[in-house]
């Protein structure tokens, strides 16, 4: 999918697109790879502040470690379903319950969704009432149906994780039908597996929404990483002597990574560079426009695969 992509973003005037790849002001360049790191900082921050509240031992750095290898499960799964699992695998190793490893994880998403609906909400009204986006035509459908998913998670994530009842039928449920078909044996031992469970997973739950201030720091945390996130076309663009309001890119990148719930390819492959050349070329044409979206998905998924790769063969001894 990658070569398909980079392979119709280069094919017509490849000579000039090269050129303005190499045209690049070195200084913006590496700031906008500095954004990217900003942003997986930011991002293991939440994700430690959670942990630490069930595992006070835990380390800031095993926080950023663990997203960093996140980044890689992220990327080579579809719908970016395999980050949320290796983050509950690699918390259960590290010694937290599965129930608690589960509710830190969900936790961490719910404020993820909000800081990123948020993020949205501000972009559409702003375009609303500024027509920052005036040719978006057709795509601005896909961007209301993204919203809608989006909302729809917010929603599914807080009745899984604050209705007990619900998880109790859930479970049971799953545990009944996989005796049925002849998967599990012991019905009763994994009914009080799944009964011990949902106690672990609400009673993590109580202790992480008791402090109300440190959600909404944890989505502000969010809410700043994104914003982070959402301006590295504008450092590119400016690597190539281009300005752009910042804030305008802020909301196009908004809505770009609006429609990412609903392209079910790995990283979004196809979807998010469509959706990145449709919105931002209300301000930028041509070549450099394909050559900044080629480089902007460089940083913000190729670069992450990379990095992921390489914290997952470092296993580090923390000071425990």
């Amino acid at each position: 999918l990658s070569i398909l992509v980079l392979y119709l973003s280069l094919k017509d005037d490849f000579r000039e697109k090269i050129h303005y790849l190499f045209s690049f002001d070195f200084k913006w360049l590496v700031l906008s790879f500095s954004l990217i790191i900003i942003y997986w900082v930011l991002k293991g921050i939440v994700l430690y502040y959670y942990i630490k509240k069930l595992d006070k031992n835990y380390s800031i750095l095993k926080g950023i470690h663990l997203m960093l290898t996140t980044q890689l499960f992220h990327a080579i799964t579809p719908f970016a379903s395999g980050g949320q699992p290796w983050q509950i695998y690699k918390l259960k190793k590290d010694g937290l319950s599965l129930g608690e490893s589960t509710n830190i994880i969900i936790q961490d998403f719910i404020a993820y969704q909000i800081a990123l609906v948020l993020l949205g909400v501000i972009a559409v009204i702003s375009n609303h009432l500024f027509h920052i986006l005036p040719a978006i035509n057709n795509i601005r459908y896909l961007v209301m149906i993204g919203f809608t998913i989006n909302i729809f998670v917010i929603i599914l994530l807080f009745a899984v994780a604050f209705n007990e009842n619900l998880n109790k039928k859930i479970t049971y449920k799953a545990v009944n039908f996989l005796y049925k078909i002849k998967i599990l044996k012991d019905k009763e031992k994994y009914l009080n597996k799944a009964e011990e469970f949902v106690k672990n997973f609400h009673n993590g739950a109580k202790i992480l929404i008791e402090d109300k201030f440190g959600f909404l720091k944890v989505i502000s945390l969010n809410f700043i990483a994104l914003t982070f996130q959402y301006l590295i076309p504008f450092t590119l663009m400016k690597g190539l002597n281009i300005y752009v309001n910042p804030f305008y890119v802020i909301v196009t990148s908004a809505y770009v990574m609006l429609i990412d719930s609903m392209i079910p390819t790995p990283g979004s492959t196809g979807g998010l560079e469509y959706g990145f050349i449709s919105f931002f070329k209300n301000f930028i044409k041509g070549s450099k426009l394909s050559i900044i979206m080629i480089v902007w998905r460089l940083i913000t998924y190729y670069f992450g695969i990379i990095i992921g790769v390489i914290a997952l063969n470092i296993h580090k001894e923390d000071d425990k």
